[in-house]
């Protein structure tokens, strides 16, 4: 393709010296081009491109033709007057095909719709499981102990599942780990669904629950390693609306079966073939390529074979013809980028070797992220919602179901509002803004309980705010930066350890909130939140990079190095 200058450019700048070129081509094989006085050189898989001419032209980073993304190598110089060479950084953007994409994130996101529905669920299950009308068992009569098993038994599932996959993550591969979940998930479903027993009902609960710790730690990888850079954000972020989405699906089931004898039965079973559809899905996709190739350079397979697998798979999730040519020179270009980073002899890292080094960095910024996540208490706001509404004399806060309802529908639209922008703003100013909502709503909720008490509308101004402001911060930008910030060697244990610190700090504020409301009162519960939400709004400002439009292998040498 012939290179030239737009008349009428967007930015142009008369240069002195040889600027850079920004080459773009909606073609399906754009590493192809000519031009007259072009030069190009491969250093570690990256591409460098310079056009001696006296105009640099901007160039919109992509383009879509018959629904294919156009292959854009974008080059950004920092030239000095009293400097004789260019300073020269490089982008590469992949083409894909966007009906292409969607499986690739579906079938893992599933995992997650999974997660959520059982907390939706849960929450009517429990109620008709205690009803000596609606129960349909003769143990009905649960003690309290008994019905915080029925509740937590899945977080503790998590847990320990989190906990297993940590030394197996990279043995078992993303996709394998997500088929399993699936499995997990089904049995747990429908073992929960049958249950003839108390006991037989927990066993359930718990098997449930290791489906969750393999997903929640199998999709954000996944996702992650196999979507485009250009928008691995959005992808990632619409994984937590599809976790939102399954409480707003476990919500409905519940208020359909809430008066049916033995309802909770059919709440919990209902996950079984959504379960089924997820492990057919997954079995249908191909392994992460950049998976196969740290295993290639980690010597548990042939480098030439698993290449070639990794070439076959990339060019299936990204709709290109099989061993495409495009395929082909990434995956090169990727696997070059992997052995300069890895040394042969030590390429599968220790046990340990996440709390050394850059992925120790990483697991600083992921692990603060999903650790302020839980404790900036998120569980008690949404534990006062029932009583801040009813007090503002909303008639549907007598209905617990419809309560939940109205705020999981507004949980939605915000998280929705994440997934539109992450790409486009990036990850640290919507971080920045939602935390920084989040303190203030926890103050106004301190006020409202201490001087404002008759002013309701203070507090459901400051639910909203809250709720809004966690969707469009910690809810989809924890997880998403978790999923991309760690190295590729240690990207497996790193997760796992990033989702057992989540749902050990859930498990914490969970068992901790009564005896603190009791200590504190609630005013003073939400004055140490909002200093909490203070303390992360700075490790945000002060230790969370911006990833945004970075490949993984970018992130790894450019922000942990």
């Amino acid at each position: 393709m012939a290179c030239s200058v737009s008349s009428s450019p967007l930015f142009s700048l008369k240069l002195s010296k040889p600027p850079l070129l920004l080459l773009h081509s909606n073609t399906t094989h754009p590493s192809t081009f000519s031009s007259s006085n072009t030069t190009h050189s491969s250093s570690k898989g990256t591409l460098f491109f310079t056009q001696r001419s006296s105009v640099f032209t901007r160039m919109p980073l992509l383009s879509i033709s018959n629904r294919r993304v156009g292959y854009t190598y974008t080059k950004v110089s920092a030239h000095k007057e009293d400097s004789s060479e260019a300073d020269v950084v490089a982008a590469e953007q992949e083409v894909f095909d966007w009906s292409s994409v969607v499986l690739p994130f579906i079938f893992p996101a599933l995992g997650g719709l999974l997660f959520g529905y059982d907390i939706g669920a849960t929450s009517g299950a429990t109620i008709a499981l205690q009803s000596a009308e609606l129960s349909g068992t003769t143990w009905f009569n649960l003690s309290s102990i008994q019905l915080g098993l029925v509740v937590s038994g899945s977080l503790y599932g998590a847990l320990i599942g989190s906990i297993l996959v940590y030394p197996i993550a990279d043995f078992l591969g993303r996709r394998r780990e997500l088929i399993s979940a699936a499995v997990l998930y089904l049995l747990g479903g429908l073992i929960t669904g049958f249950a003839p027993d108390f006991g037989v009902l927990i066993i359930g609960r718990f098997l449930y629950g290791l489906g969750i710790g393999l997903a929640m730690h199998g999709a954000p990888l996944y996702i992650a390693e196999t979507s485009p850079s250009q928008i691995r954000g959005t992808l990632i972020s619409l994984k937590e609306l599809m976790i939102v989405l399954g409480i707003l699906l476990g919500y409905l089931v519940g208020s359909i079966e809430i008066n049916a004898v033995g309802g909770w039965r059919y709440m919990y079973g209902l996950s079984a073939p959504i379960a089924v559809l997820m492990g057919l899905g997954m079995l249908s996709l191909p392994p992460s390529p950049r998976w196969l190739l740290l295993r290639a350079i980690q010597g548990k397979a042939s480098i030439q074979e698993y290449k070639e697998k990794a070439i076959q798979g990339l060019s299936k999730l990204r709709g290109r013809p099989a061993g495409d040519k495009v395929s082909q020179k990434q995956i090169e270009d990727t696997l070059i980028s992997l052995k300069s980073t890895y040394a042969a002899d030590d390429s599968e890292g220790s046990f340990w070797e996440v709390f050394q080094g850059p992925s120790l960095k990483a697991f600083t910024i992921g692990g603060g992220l999903v650790l302020f996540q839980q404790i900036t208490g998120q569980p008690s706001v949404l534990y006062y919602a029932g009583s801040i509404l009813q007090s503002a004399g909303f008639a549907a806060a007598s209905d617990a179901a419809r309560v939940s309802v109205v705020i999981g529908i507004f949980k939605f639209l915000m998280t929705g509002v994440a997934v539109l922008k992450v790409d486009d703003l990036g990850r640290r100013p919507l971080l920045i803004g939602g935390v920084s909502g989040i303190t203030l709503s926890l103050l106004l909720l301190a006020a409202y309980y201490k001087v404002l008490s008759g002013y309701p509308i203070v507090a459901v101004g400051a639910l909203l705010l809250y709720v809004g402001c966690y969707q469009i911060s910690f809810g989809p930008i924890s997880w998403l930066m978790v999923s991309e910030i760690f190295p590729l060697r240690t990207r497996g244990r790193g997760i796992s350890l990033a989702v057992l610190t989540n749902f050990g700090s859930n498990a914490i504020v969970t068992f901790a909130f009564s005896p603190l409301k009791e200590l504190l009162g609630a005013e003073n519960l939400f004055l140490l939140f909002a200093a909490i939400a203070l303390v992360s709004l700075l490790f945000v400002v002060f230790v969370v990079p911006e990833t945004k439009g970075l490949s993984l292998e970018q992130i790894e040498s450019e922000i942990l190095k």
